[in-house]
């Protein structure tokens, strides 16, 4: 059974920093593309940040660009997504997925297993 459990997020005020966790087990994320998504209430699940199977490239949003760095410890089986000057319209639950495509994919649709999320609330 695959499980991707996330951690990490919490309450900062504008301008914080936070570093989100996902924690695989049963599959080894060395073998997917992964991606941090997040779905603020009343809106659509959204792409943030993707990393490809191989962890050599890396992609974002516009909006986080330059301020949200994903990366993996594939010793740890585990993906990161470090967010640096955050802004109130940062605030949303916050999920980690990942799929056996090679390449990111901006769709969630793209992505076989999910974390549960977790909450990151930026206040001004």
């Amino acid at each position: 059974q695959v499980q991707l459990v996330e951690s990490g997020g919490g309450l900062v005020r504008a301008g914080g920093s936070l570093r989100l966790s996902c924690a695989a087990s049963g599959r080894t994320l060395s073998s997917d593309a992964v991606g941090w998504f997040r779905q603020a209430p009343g809106k659509e699940r959204e792409f943030v940040a993707g990393n490809i199977r191989s962890g050599s490239r890396s992609f974002y949003t516009d909006s986080v660009k330059g301020r949200f760095t994903i990366s993996r410890d594939n010793a740890k089986n585990t993906v990161y997504l470090q967010m640096n000057k955050l802004k109130p319209e940062d605030t949303a639950v916050y999920y980690c997925a990942s799929g056996r495509n090679y390449y990111v994919d901006y769709d969630p649709r793209g992505y076989e297993y999910w974390g549960q999320g977790t909450q990151v609330t930026v206040s001004s």
